[in-house]
């Protein structure tokens, strides 16, 4: 009976708290939407959706263009590196903030060259071979579509640090923990746009990949730099329009990041990023054109050293534990991103022996986006709450379980299944998918946040751009270790023997790097800590 009692009291209360959950977590975004906050949205949105032609690719490269699981892995490598010119990027923006959206318009011009290219690929490639081999223009649309991205991205991260205001409409000064909560706020939209943006076409592309031609797919593509274009008009305009109903607002509103003034961004150029960035260019072209075998390497190297040198110079005015904190959640990230993946060949093996079409692909997808959208909403306030290392385990704890079920795959698990239980590669697919796509954007909201919280009012560009270019260029280091391990376990086109040890490896490297990354970095912070007299 007391027992009873007991758990009739706890009902009301459990039903409470999770009301409060909902409230805040679901109900409460949506009232801390910002109608400021709707142009980096837009070109962020035009990210998402831009994996409209993710599919087919997929399947067009595995069909009609010639290159190994390896080449692909290390085009992939080149591809990343735009995403390091982040550095003299932001830093352009912050001297010509006035003149930002030039950025995206150049960005969304590259885009849509890229896209055209394709188009001539997928509809002229008989045509396009008479002026270069096909190899050669997919190579060269791999290559321009990032540095399009990579313009208006910058851009866009600056506008979310800008978008969060310092104080209220009192005048009084938000607490860190506020700061904080709207920084995860922005990032969680930024990052429901992108991926609510490949929602929306992820099926939708599977589908019509099955009705129409590859050529008419990538041509309706070309509507997606229009929608970044058009986030800049939006913004222009409600800057204009909110600046001539109240004269004043300018003037302001730029001291709680609302509305810049062309004072607040008249900055001197930093030419140890300019002349870093510049070095790094130059060195990229001469290796890239050059027969050095290891020039990937070389590379990677020295754009890491130049990122480091730019970090250490712009943390200088911090304090040295907050400093070496940042370095080390930097380290942390950097290790957690840069761990290889599988590459083309799984995708490969995928298609050819689980019987996975572009439709069924497309639903993957689409569950994958859906259930990541709905799993930022849920875990917004877990996400606030708990610190980047410890994200980083879990998730890297987590992810290696959610990887089991195609490494059993590989090895007949959805062969059993079928006959002991009736289902089979598909549903096993789906199931996994379901469980581990709630959880795959929650690493990046917290960095986002974390790296747009420390930004310095008068460089939000240069900051953000300098500390997302470290740990986007983990992603660089992540196709050349995927790149290595493609070259000791050989996987070609029907041929997937050694698949199952690349698994394995990817597993096992994914759970035990970040982890002991985490137990290093925080050993030294607290040491530092200590002999510094703090707790």
């Amino acid at each position: 009976m007391a027992i009873q009692k007991a758990q009739n009291r706890k009902l009301p209360t459990l039903i409470f708290l999770f009301w409060t959950w909902f409230q805040t977590d679901f109900i409460g975004l949506a009232r801390e939407m910002r109608m400021s906050y709707l142009p980096p949205l837009m070109v962020y949105l035009a990210a998402g959706v831009s994996g409209f032609t993710g599919i087919i690719e997929s399947f067009f490269v595995k069909d009609e263009i010639g290159l190994s699981a390896a080449f692909l892995a290390g085009l992939g490598f080149w591809a990343g590196l735009p995403w390091a010119l982040k550095m003299p990027l932001g830093h352009l923006v912050d001297l010509f903030w006035r003149r930002k959206s030039m950025f995206v318009y150049v960005g969304a011009t590259l885009m849509a060259l890229s896209l055209l290219v394709m188009v001539g690929l997928t509809g002229y490639k008989d045509q396009m071979a008479t002026w270069l081999p096909v190899e050669v223009w997919y190579i060269i649309s791999v290559l321009v579509s990032p540095i399009g991205f990579v313009l208006q991205d910058v851009v866009a991260d600056a506008m979310t640090v800008e978008a969060v205001p310092t104080v209220d409409e009192n005048g009084s000064s938000f607490d860190e923990k506020a700061l904080q909560r709207m920084h995860v706020t922005v990032q969680t939209l930024g990052r429901i746009a992108i991926i609510g943006g490949s929602a929306l076409v992820a099926g939708l592309g599977a589908w019509l990949a099955k009705v129409l031609s590859y050529k008419i797919m990538y041509s309706v593509s070309l509507i997606i730099p229009v929608i970044s274009v058009l986030g800049v008009f939006y913004g222009n305009w409600m800057l204009k329009r909110r600046c001539k109903q109240m004269p004043g607002l300018e003037s302001a509103e730029s001291e709680n990041h609302l509305i810049p003034r062309e004072t607040d961004h008249r900055l001197q150029p930093n030419w140890y990023i300019l002349g870093g960035s510049g070095i790094f260019v130059v060195m990229t072209l001469i290796l890239g054109f050059s027969d050095f075998l290891l020039k990937k390497e070389v590379i990677f190297l020295g754009s890491l050293g130049i990122i480091i040198y730019l970090m250490t110079n712009i943390l200088q005015e911090m304090e040295p534990i907050k400093r070496r904190e940042i370095l080390g959640i930097a380290v942390i990230i950097f290790v957690f991103r840069a761990m290889p993946t599988m590459g083309a060949g799984s995708s490969w093996w995928q298609i050819d022996v689980l019987g996975f079409d572009e439709a069924f692909f497309g639903t993957l997808r689409q569950i994958s986006a859906i259930l990541a959208i709905a799993g930022m909403f849920a875990l917004r306030g877990w996400m606030g709450r708990r610190p980047v290392p410890y994200l980083v385990i879990f998730l890297s704890v987590y992810s290696t379980v959610m990887i089991l079920p195609f490494l059993g795959m590989f090895y007949g698990l959805h062969l059993w299944t079928e006959t002991t239980f009736g289902f089979g590669a598909h549903t096993i697919a789906i199931i996994d998918t379901m469980a581990d796509s709630p959880l795959g954007q929650v690493a990046m909201v917290p960095m986002l946040a974390w790296i747009a919280k420390e930004a310095p009012k008068h460089q939000k560009a240069t900051y953000f751009a300098v500390m997302a270019a470290f740990t986007n260029l983990a992603l660089s280091a992540s196709n050349l270790g995927t790149k290595y391990l493609n070259k000791i376990f050989i996987i070609e086109r029907g041929r997937y023997d050694e698949l199952g040890m690349l698994m394995v490896a990817v597993t096992v490297l994914g759970l035990v790097l970040p982890v002991v990354t985490v137990i290093l970095v925080n050993t030294a912070v607290r040491r530092a800590k200590k002999r510094n007299g703090q707790t």
